[in-house]
């Protein structure tokens, strides 16, 4: 079923620049990956992406808007603050961007911040320990991980520099009692990274669910792992699975283009 002939969007490609669009369509298809995945929250949680060229721009979903309806032309441009710079006939909901605008503001080498509420990701965020060295995907993880503790939902200015030096120039970041966090430098690579994020929460759930004594790999693998990733994916990890997913999209809807 085509997304966009349920919801009255305004096209929006004449409007922006091409590289803008480009923009959209990768933020619109990344939403619309996360809900093929399972992950998503109905339409809670965010997927935020910097506007090319600018320092204080964004694109983020329509509040009430489920994210496999999401297009390229329904995003919406807000400022720091989360507060519209462009039309939209959509709410947008300024609260919800509160995590996403601290990265933002802190992380210039950040184009997307992906924020979940997958079930093992929460599961795992609300054990002590937290991502365990279980799995390849793990090890991964574990090389670039931080931890935030729980302040409540994530409303309050406040918490804000707590959450920036947490995260650090770490590339994910787990929400304790509340999710999952990744962000990249493309939208492709934020995308891959939550990928592996999940995975690795959902092999710990299925590992430790199986009732046996667990292996943990060893600390040297674990130092050794962002070496082995750029030796695999040479560091474009988002970009190599990237044009495969997008055919994956157009395959199931490619109204997300639109």
């Amino acid at each position: 079923m085509n997304a966009r002939s349920q919801l009255e969007i305004p096209p929006m490609q004449s409007r922006v620049s091409s590289e803008e669009w480009a923009a959209r369509v990768d933020l619109a298809a990344c939403y619309r990956l996360v809900a093929d995945f399972g992950w998503d929250d109905l339409v809670f949680t965010h997927i935020s992406a910097r506007v090319p060229g600018t320092e204080d721009q964004f694109l983020i979903n329509p509040y009430g808007m489920m994210f496999e309806e999401i297009t390229a032309s329904s995003l919406i441009k807000v400022d720091g603050q989360g507060n519209k710079v462009a039309d939209s006939p959509f709410p947008v909901n300024p609260a919800g961007f509160t995590i996403h605008s601290a990265v933002h503001r802190a992380r210039h080498d950040v184009a997307c911040v992906l924020h979940t509420h997958s079930l093992n990701g929460v599961a795992v965020s609300a054990q002590k320990g937290g991502v365990l060295p279980l799995s390849q995907q793990s090890i991964f993880i574990l090389a670039s991980l931080a931890y935030h503790d729980y302040e409540g939902v994530a409303l309050r200015d406040e918490e804000k520099p707590r959450l920036v030096a947490d995260l650090g120039d770490r590339m994910f970041l787990m929400l304790r009692n509340h999710g999952l966090l990744t962000v990249g430098t493309t939208i492709a690579d934020a995308f891959v990274s939550m990928y592996a994020f999940e995975a690795a929460c959902a092999i710990q759930v299925r590992a430790q669910a199986g009732g046996g004594a667990l292996i943990p790999i060893q600390p040297q693998i674990i130092a050794g792992a962002q070496a082995s990733a750029k030796a695999v994916t040479k560091g474009l990890g988002g970009m190599l699975a990237w044009p495969a997913l997008l055919r994956r999209l157009d395959r199931i809807d490619s109204s997300f283009r639109s």
